[in-house]
């Protein structure tokens, strides 16, 4: 049963049962309904206990409900009816209390939290509201501006943080225990959330959260559409705002956006471990070597530190290994500063980190991961070295971004034990983990990277041995496509504008400043003696290397960054371009935002569909979380191929077929896109 119910003495309690989260979907919503008559009907009950069982009190409703029709009892009619009880009830929470979680919460007269309980409203991050009196109850709560930052945000808020909001009453480490010694008379004259007044307004509270969703969440119509709803609890009747909330809650849930935000939330629940892995048992690591102290290196370190892993980290010389000391104790210190960690926590981080050039360190390691230089001699002779040092049990991985990993164990004694984890940088903070299997990759060491990405609260995909793999990949040709159009018209700010419009936080350009160009020349130099001569290079990145421009750390790139801060349009990037193009006989002309937009986006779709076809990506799911979560697509479009689903494979093919006339090889449309349309198929169903 999905909830349960029992009397001891004059105390009711209710209990929510439906692993592993107490999703509320109708069978729940059903029994607390059926709970409710039960409660009405017993005689004598001074109390009603609402709790959850196992680790959560209510994550929220049952998502996959909403792509069908609003089934009753719905959940307004659920908490109004707990709000309007005759007998009060008492919200016990611990783990998640979110979303109709949170709605059910707000309906009792009294609420007992656990300090590390999370209680909120992220229905904006599905592209909803709060369908069940949220933006109407919290307000009236705990006042305007902290139900603006909750809601219009989703962020949650700690147990701790809801008391000193007044979201809860009290703390308890066993909140249901604390709930049956609630004192009678206290309890019996607690008002109502919904009976309370409204908020006070605050205009200029309500012009900064409007402002702040509009810059953090641009494109998206459930934040500012949530803003609205608050703004009416301070002046409109309980009622009368709560049908209004609950229309657009179930327009929003109907629409587009709710519909990819839904898709990506999902798609990233399932970013684990293949099920033919599942009875392959992973190594534990509690000791790691990181061999490369730079940026990368030294936020691959962190990010072992924090899952409480001792790390060993191997420089090159004694400079090395100061730079890289430094390096981990700036992130530690960024930490401390935004209230991540305390000075204990900073303290054992240190103490679990040491730093060395000395490879026999090791021998007592259960992993070594090589950030080093991007190089296929450096990371070979890294290689080498470790397995002379290491036990022939212990996993060994490479960080490379574009290297073939089959090459690089070819150097080993045993290439099974070689993985790819492909960071993403900062590699602390950054979600997306491309777990790279070579020819020879153990199952073993497959696993044991699945396990290390979720110790790590890493989304870990599976990619094969490509250059680049899934996510550079995808990106080179994005890339690729913004320069033709730069050649062929534009600018690289319009692009980057163009861009942005479409959802991304920064174009291209900016994004390539931000990353140093040096970064894509080297990598360019790598691949020139395999690149297709027939494919058109456009070299206008390779001058501005070679003339210095290598991006925001010297202070001028593709846009100029004065000492003030903040970039500027640089004319000599035009005068450069027109010159490449006159080089190139090209007949420049203007390009509106939705051609660029198009260009781009279809380029990366129909690149990404040869990355399916080649086994490259496992599925399209895979490759919406790697473009999502690694390199900016925008969330609420769902991902690359999601997207792609809302064009059609017909249309998309049929713009692919046109670009192809100007560029038979860059715009080839790949096999797979021609197989789905013939099939009737989406990029979902391969």
């Amino acid at each position: 049963m999905p909830v349960k119910t029992r009397r001891e003495g004059t105390t009711a309690h209710v209990t929510l049962d439906v692993p592993p989260v107490n999703a509320i979907g109708r069978e729940t919503r059903q029994g607390l309904i059926d709970a409710l008559d039960w409660v009405e009907a017993e005689p004598g009950l001074e109390r009603v206990i609402l709790a959850g069982a196992g680790r959560a009190f209510a994550a929220g409703a049952d998502a996959r409900e909403f792509d069908g029709p609003a089934l009753a009892p719905h959940l307004p009619e659920v908490v109004a009816r707990i709000e309007a009880c005759h007998v009060p009830w008492i919200a016990a929470v611990h783990g998640a209390a979110l979303g109709g979680g949170c709605e059910l919460a707000l309906a009792c007269r009294y609420r007992i939290a656990t300090p590390d309980a999370s209680i909120g409203l992220p229905e904006v991050t599905l592209g909803v509201v709060p369908g069940a009196g949220g933006t109407q109850r919290l307000p009236r709560l705990v006042g305007l501006k902290p139900a603006l930052e909750m809601i219009a945000t989703g962020k949650p808020v700690s147990g701790e943080t809801a008391l000193a909001l007044r979201l809860v009453d009290e703390l308890a480490e066993e909140p249901v225990f604390a709930a049956e010694e609630v004192n009678h008379e206290l309890l019996s004259t607690m008002v109502a959330v919904g009976d309370l007044p409204g908020p006070a307004g605050d205009d200029e509270a309500l012009a900064a959260a409007r402002e702040a969703a509009r810059r953090r969440m641009r494109g998206q119509i459930a934040p500012l559409r949530a803003i609205d709803l608050i703004e009416m609890s301070i002046t409109e009747p309980l009622a009368e705002a709560q049908a209004v909330e609950r229309e657009i809650f179930l327009k929003l849930r109907t629409g587009a956006q709710a519909k990819a935000l839904r898709h990506i939330f999902f798609a990233e629940r399932a970013a684990r471990a293949p099920d033919w892995l599942r009875d392959t048992v992973p190594a534990e690591i509690s000791r790691a070597v990181v061999v490369g102290g730079g940026t990368m290196g030294a936020g691959i370190a962190y990010a072992f530190l924090n899952a409480g892993i001792f790390v060993d980290l191997i420089e090159t010389d004694a400079e090395g290994v100061a730079r890289a000391q430094g390096n981990v104790d700036k992130i530690i210190a960024a930490s401390l500063k935004r209230g991540l960690i305390d000075e204990a926590a900073a303290a054992k981080r240190r103490a679990a980190l040491s730093v060395t050039q000395d490879y026999a360190i090791a021998r007592e390691a259960d992993m070594a991961i090589e950030a080093a230089f991007e190089s296929m001699a450096v990371k070979q002779e890294v290689f080498g070295r470790l397995e002379a040092e290491m036990r022939p049990d212990t996993l060994l991985a490479t960080n490379t971004s574009y290297l073939d990993v089959n090459e690089i164990a070819a150097v080993l004694g045993d290439p099974s034990r070689l993985v790819g984890l492909h960071f993403f940088a900062p590699a602390h903070i950054m979600k997306l983990l491309e777990i790279v299997r070579g020819d020879a990759t153990s199952d073993a060491a497959l696993a044991t990277g699945f396990a290390l990405a979720r110790r790590l609260r890493k989304l870990p995909v599976l990619a094969g041995v490509c250059d680049g793999f899934i996510g550079n990949r995808i990106l080179a040709r994005y890339r690729e496509a913004a320069d033709t159009v730069m050649l062929e018209g534009s600018t690289p700010w319009e692009i980057d504008a163009a861009m942005v419009a479409f959802g991304y936080a920064m174009g291209p350009y900016e994004a390539q400043d931000l990353s140093g160009l040096d970064i894509a020349f080297a990598n360019r130099r790598r691949q020139d003696a395999t690149r297709d001569p027939n494919r058109r290079y456009i070299p206008i990145a390779d001058r501005m290397v070679n003339e210095g421009r290598l991006g925001k750390k010297v202070g001028v790139g593709w846009y100029r960054y004065p000492g003030g801060g903040g970039k500027v349009m640089d004319p000599l990037i035009e005068d450069l371009v027109r010159e490449e193009a006159r080089f190139a006989k090209v007949d420049r002309r203007a390009f509106e935002p939705g051609e660029i937009q198009e260009r781009l986006v279809l380029a990366m779709i129909n690149e990404a569909t040869r990355i399916l076809e080649e086994g490259i990506a496992q599925t399209a799911a895979d490759i919406d979380v790697v473009t999502v979560a690694g390199y900016g697509f925008p969330r609420w479009r769902g991902g690359l191929m999601h997207y792609a689903d809302t064009l059609g494979p017909k249309a998309v093919l049929k713009r692919v077929e046109a670009f192809a006339q100007e560029d038979p090889v860059a715009w080839k449309p790949s096999g797979l896109l021609r197989r789905l349309v013939d099939a009737g198929k989406t990029f979902a169903d391969p």
